[in-house]
This record gives C-alpha cells, sequence and structure tokens, in this order.
C-alpha cells in the first residue's frame, strides 16, 4: 500500500475501534408507568388502520410475487423457441416478451409498495 492510503486507513480505524460507545438511556419507571395507558389507547384506535395496511400489503405482495414467477418465463420461451421450434415457437416468442418484461414489473411494483399499504 501506499504510504498516505495506509495513514487514511489508520486513522479510520482507529476512529472506529477507540471512539466511546453509544450507550441505551431508559426512561425512568414514573414516565414509562404514566404513558403505558396513553399508548395502549393509541394502539386500540391504530388497530384497524394497521390490520388494513397489512391486508393491502399482502394483496400487493400477491402480485410482486406473480412477476418474479413471471420472470422464470424467459428461459422457458428461449427453451420453446430453440429447441421446441417446430411445435411451440409463438409461446416460446410470448414467454420470452413476458418474461423479458417481468422484472421491470417486479421493480415497479416494488417501488410503489409503500403506497399500496397506505391505500393510495
Amino acid at each position: 500500500m501506499k504510504r498516505p492510503t495506509l495513514l487514511i486507513l489508520l486513522v479510520i480505524l482507529s476512529t472506529y475501534l477507540f471512539a466511546p460507545k453509544p450507550e441505551a438511556k431508559a426512561m425512568e419507571p414514573v414516565t414509562i408507568a404514566l404513558l403505558a395507558p396513553v399508548a395502549l389507547q393509541v394502539a386500540n384506535q391504530a388497530k384497524p388502520y394497521i390490520i388494513q395496511g397489512i391486508k393491502n400489503g399482502a394483496v400487493h405482495m400477491m402480485t410482486m410475487g406473480k412477476d418474479v414467477l413471471d420472470i422464470m418465463r424467459l428461459p422457458l420461451g428461449v427453451v420453446q423457441s430453440t429447441i421446441l421450434m417446430p411445435i411451440a415457437f409463438s409461446s416460446g416468442v410470448k414467454n420470452m416478451v413476458k418474461g423479458g418484461v417481468a422484472p421491470f414489473k417486479l421493480a415497479f411494483h416494488a417501488a410503489i409498495l409503500p403506497l399500496k399499504i397506505f391505500g393510495m
């Protein structure tokens, strides 16, 4: 290694190794005892919305699972278009196109998953 690279590496390592570790700070029991009933009320009020969000997310995850399975159409289409050419050429081309588009559909559905969870 060159000397400046070694020096930079040494500085970074010493910073992470000898820096003080963060410590967890707990709240005092009185504050927890006062906030627990309020937290339970808030949780009970938010419960229907949380369940609805989980349902919406699960339905959209099923769509994403279908996209993952559609990705496997690409190699299937290649086999149908080459080895099974006289029998299944047209369906092989259709499978190759669907399999080629599936990763982009999966990326799009993964990007909009948070919106679907909120019901948008």
